[in-house]
């Protein structure tokens, strides 16, 4: 093992905030009384995000293997954002429109996933505690996940910002949502500045710097967290709140 940061830890912290986090979501979906499809989306996004983090403790802790660094791919660069930004889907369009992306993405994501777990693995180029898909030996299966990505970002963090957009459009109203707006016009910046943190730290994994990567989980999640706090934040009782939540 080498002689790992503090950073190279950072994952077991991540991971126990993700479980707490997507319990607190979905007990916010076991509230509703109908709908909100979105939150149990939402809850699977941060249960897949533990996942990947909880594959980086094991790395960290246990060194690698072929399974888990295939794990860790498919959960985490592979999947990343994709079920988060699908409860976005599922909040801001139309149910028929939000059901053909789920299903295109869903076959999107299990055919770009059975390439990786076919792919040889070459460990050898591979610090012992730190992932990597350098080490596959089909480096095109690398090439879908910039695709699933970029979906992340777009329904995500584009979906975020254009609820931001919205709410402080509304926020500028002198009226009773005003002070509601604006706690959503600031939940939303701040999951979409969450959102993109684990993105840049991703960049870096591609040139060695995968610790990056965990300092943007760590960061990204707890800022997402908060943006989560702002968006269903009550005021006072009997005002009409916006739909964010």
């Amino acid at each position: 093992m080498l002689n790992l940061s503090l950073a190279h830890y950072l994952p077991i912290l991540t991971t126990m905030i993700s479980v707490a986090f997507a319990i607190t979501i979905f007990k916010r979906y076991r509230m509703r009384a109908h709908g909100g499809i979105h939150l149990l989306w939402w809850t699977a996004g941060i249960v897949t995000f533990g996942l990947g983090t909880f594959a980086e403790s094991y790395i960290t802790l246990f060194g690698l293997n072929p399974f888990i660094l295939k794990f860790w791919y498919i959960v985490g660069a592979l999947m990343g954002g994709a079920p988060l930004a699908q409860g976005t889907v599922w909040l801001l369009l139309k149910p028929r429109t939000a059901r053909i992306l789920t299903i295109g993405l869903v076959i999107v994501v299990v055919a770009s996933a059975i390439p990786v777990i076919l792919t040889p693995v070459n460990l050898e180029v591979l610090s012992p505690n730190l992932p990597s898909g350098r080490a596959f030996e089909w480096q095109w299966v690398r090439g879908f996940s910039p695709f699933i990505n970029t979906y992340a970002v777009i329904f995500l963090i584009g979906g975020a910002l254009l609820s931001a957009y919205r709410f402080r459009r509304v926020a500028k109203i002198a009226s009773a949502v005003s002070a509601l707006a604006r706690d959503r016009f600031i939940g939303n910046v701040l999951i979409a500045t969450g959102a993109v943190m684990p993105a840049i730290g991703g960049a870096y994994t591609r040139f060695g710097y995968t610790q990056a990567l965990y300092v943007g989980e760590f960061v990204g999640l707890i800022i997402i967290w908060l943006g989560y706090w702002f968006n269903i934040r009550k005021r006072q009782e009997g005002q009409p709140r916006p739909d964010a939540s």
